[in-house]
């Protein structure tokens, strides 16, 4: 790899975060001013926007013919942003987490994390199951719109002082609209640099597309969710990282995906190795939260430093096998054998005290 290359791929990640901030920031703007509620606009514009470098990324490499890089940004970012962004976030102060997050939002992604890993079975995922996932993500946004109209009126003030408009000026509207032209512009050139880069990586260093897609671009593509949610956790804003990763990895699956397999010849390929074990991954990730978000409604600092270390476990998995080192089949096992049955074990025990307790309350309450 060529030292010009890697100063484009360095600077294709600098364009896609720059390009998503520019994104957001106008379209929301303009929404707000065409008179969209600034409640549905942090529920759409801006949830979709964080999610922009993955769709540019997986878009673009599928249509370079690369497909391993475009599964392996969506389900390696859908596993850093569960146990890396929100390991992160918790370990800086105890996450709270919306009790409508864990009825209806989780089950939502888990849900969709299954119906995607049944599409990809065959090693494919055609343009007609494409067209479905983008469908289900059209359903959601509606869905979200409706439920907005509900939401309290604290809630609907908080998202008014974020992205009410301020009057509008002829040049005000114009800036608006070159930060969207522009965000997008960053988007498709940074993408190309970003993919190019990460193709000659992978044969610099002489491992899988797929690997590198799960780590290198995973990682860079998530950047807006990871300064987002660190930067709310240290400013106390503790409520909305949650939120931020789950609808990030919902966007992920059905209009991420669903759109790269629209635009690829013939669908898109999912490798073997992903089938096996990547999205495997994903999917108990996603399970995950059921249990640590449920327990109190909050994930604290022990659970955030939990979900750290099965992110480095992952990490040293890749590398090991990627490597074909001797020590991956072991540690393989005592992954499998050992350590996550007694984490699923002890969150058994934790859910069930917390359960308990709970019921003892709503007993003495009721004498």
């Amino acid at each position: 790899m060529d030292s010009v290359t890697f100063a484009l791929f360095l600077a294709g990640i600098g364009l896609l975060l720059v390009g998503a901030e520019g994104l957001v920031r106008g379209a929301s703007r303009l929404a707000v001013t065409a008179g969209v509620s600034p409640l549905v606009v942090g529920l759409t514009v801006v949830a979709f926007g964080t999610s922009a470098p993955e769709l540019a990324v997986s878009v673009s490499s599928a249509v370079a013919g690369d497909a391993d890089i475009g599964v392996g940004n969506v389900v390696g970012s859908n596993v850093f942003n569960i146990l890396l962004i929100l390991g992160l976030a918790a370990t800086i102060g105890p996450l709270v987490v919306a009790q409508q997050i864990v009825r209806i939002e989780v089950p939502i992604l888990i849900v969709v994390s299954l119906a995607f890993y049944a599409l990809a079975g065959n090693g494919n995922i055609s343009t007609l199951e494409g067209c479905m996932l983008v469908a289900g993500i059209v359903a959601y946004t509606i869905w979200a719109i409706g439920r907005s109209r509900k939401e309290t009126r604290e809630v609907r003030a908080e998202y008014d002082a974020e992205f009410s408009a301020h009057e509008h000026s002829r040049g005000g509207l114009l800036k608006d609209v070159a930060l969207v032209v522009g965000g997008l512009g960053m988007l498709v050139l940074g993408s190309e640099w970003f993919v190019n880069g990460a193709v000659e990586l992978a044969e610099a260093f002489g491992v899988s597309e797929l690997v590198i897609g799960l780590t290198v671009v995973a990682l860079g593509t998530s950047m807006p969710e990871i300064v987002t949610s660190v930067l709310a956790s240290i400013r106390g804003e503790r409520d909305i990282a949650v939120g931020n990763v789950i609808g990030s990895n919902l966007f992920n699956i059905l209009m991420v995906m669903g759109l790269t397999s629209v635009v690829a010849d013939g669908g898109i390929a999912v490798a073997d190795a992903a089938l096996r074990f990547d999205i495997p991954v994903m999917i108990a990730a996603a399970i995950a939260c059921l249990p640590v978000f449920w327990r109190g409604y909050v994930i604290s600092r022990w659970e955030g430093i939990l979900f750290l270390l099965y992110c480095a476990a992952y990490l040293t998995y890749l590398l090991l096998d990627s490597t074909d080192h001797d020590s991956t089949d072991a540690f393989r096992t005592a992954m499998l054998g050992f350590v996550i049955p007694l984490t699923v074990v002890t969150f058994a025990v934790l859910v069930y005290r917390t359960w308990r307790n709970g019921n003892g309350k709503h007993a003495g309450a009721a004498v």
